[in-house]
């Protein structure tokens, strides 16, 4: 009975103000949709950045890092041992870019059971050209196979199948913002010019697409024999070694390991 009474009740106030009762109800229906709308918003940002952040990057990157010559000249005369030098403008040094013992690391990560897997890299600075058009770029020749494992590469090829560039001669995936840039597609022919002032041609096969257009605007991805071909190296030419772990957190120690083997 009291239940029936409190119903009339609520069901007469409602009416007595239906002009407000409308609008108070879509007032509510049109927040609690917006909230939903912002979360669905934020959760499809936060997947699409974690993917590009644990998708795209190796857990440890082996590479020859270029620094300063540690000893110089002025450290070896005697009258000057033990001596704070004041030396400005330091070069490099002159060395190879490529990883030294390449099959010896390579032999030590198969055997490290903490390894989930591992890709070949060459990265290089180039000039790609179009007719007119002239830009900066980095050619990363990979491990195609490897790199669609380890790192999802084909959730990033918008254009084209990733596996191309392994079976099409002298073919490159460039970056869409590069492409439009370019102002080439898929079967148009770009010309690549290294620091040494040697030009390749290479045919376009795909477009990539991170989501990060400033980046996507300087990447070309081919495969480690076209990127050998373009340095003029020979086949165990390889600048970088990406590495995923079964475990993230064990990155820190392995890199230090890993230091002393490559």
């Amino acid at each position: 009975m009291k239940r029936i009474v409190l119903g009339e009740i609520a069901a007469t106030m409602l009416r007595a103000r239906l002009r407000q009762t409308i609008v108070a109800a879509v007032g509510v229906t049109f927040g609690v949709a917006m909230f939903v709308t912002l979360l669905g918003f934020m959760e499809g940002l936060n997947i699409m950045l974690d993917g590009l952040v644990t998708n795209r990057t190796p857990h440890v990157r082996l590479y020859n890092e270029v620094v300063p010559n540690p000893v110089q000249p002025l450290s070896k005369v005697k009258e000057f041992h033990g001596a704070y030098h004041f030396i400005s403008s330091l070069k490099p040094v002159s060395g190879r870019k490529e990883i030294y013992v390449i099959n010896k690391g390579l032999k030590a990560l198969d055997a490290d059971p903490d390894v989930y897997g591992y890709a070949q890299k060459i990265t290089t600075p180039v000039i790609i050209t179009d007719g007119p058009v002239e830009l900066t770029a980095v050619v990363y020749g990979v491990d195609v196979d490897a790199e669609l494992r380890l790192f999802l590469f084909a959730d990033y090829v918008v254009e084209g199948d990733p596996r191309d560039v392994n079976t099409v001669s002298n073919s490159v995936i460039l970056g869409k913002p590069l492409a439009e840039k370019l102002y080439v597609k898929i079967g148009d022919v770009v010309q690549v010019a290294t620091a040494q002032g040697d030009r390749f041609p290479l045919k376009v096969v795909g477009l990539y697409q991170s989501g990060l257009a400033d980046l996507d605007r300087t990447l070309c991805y081919t495969s480690l024999v076209t990127a050998q071909k373009i340095l003029g190296q020979s086949a165990g030419y390889i600048t970088d070694v990406n590495v995923k772990l079964y475990d993230i957190n064990s990155a820190p120690a392995k890199a230090v390991w890993y230091r002393t083997l490559f």
